[in-house]
């Protein structure tokens, strides 16, 4: 796990609610904090849909894309003021992190990688990013963990976020 506090506050939230940067992520949960508290549970409601209506969401998860889910946050975090606060757990999409992780260990077994987890803070002054991996079980290689610690901060970096480790 990596903790990164954001020195770039202003463009990690243009990128983040009006850019595409964050689109290769999966919302797991978003709770924003203004003149009262929302919150978004990212996992999809399959009853929703009726049997003759298709399901207009991706098959391929169980959690809605943050590209579906940022025009709502948006709207509840811009105004005049800002959030008191903000937290957003966001998973990299399935297919991004087995492509990552078998980049980097193309021998590796990635069967008990359940997902790599970006956490986006807000405490009413600065923002912070930490990193997290989670497993269907437990593993002794932590490589994986390593290996998406290095590689959000290569991302950020590229995509023009600036940061320092908190």
């Amino acid at each position: 796990m990596v903790a990164l506090k954001i020195t770039s506050l202003k463009n990690l939230m243009n990128q983040l609610l009006a850019g595409n940067i964050f689109d290769i992520f999966l919302l797991e949960e978003a709770i924003v904090t203004t003149a009262v508290t929302y919150t978004i549970d990212g996992h999809i409601n399959k009853e929703f849909y009726s049997g003759d209506e298709p399901c207009t969401d991706d098959l391929r998860y169980t959690l809605k894309p943050w590209s579906e889910i940022k025009g709502l946050c948006f709207d509840l975090i811009k105004g005049k003021r800002t959030p008191l606060n903000f937290r957003l757990v966001l998973q990299l999409k399935p297919e991004y992190a087995e492509g990552l992780i078998k980049k980097e260990l193309p021998a590796s077994d990635i069967t008990q990688l359940k997902a790599l987890i970006l956490l986006i803070k807000y405490d009413g002054s600065a923002a912070f990013i930490n990193t997290g991996t989670s497993y269907l079980s437990f593993i002794r290689d932590k490589e994986p963990e390593r290996i998406w610690d290095r590689a959000i901060c290569k991302y950020l970096n590229e995509k023009g976020i600036s940061f320092e480790e908190a």
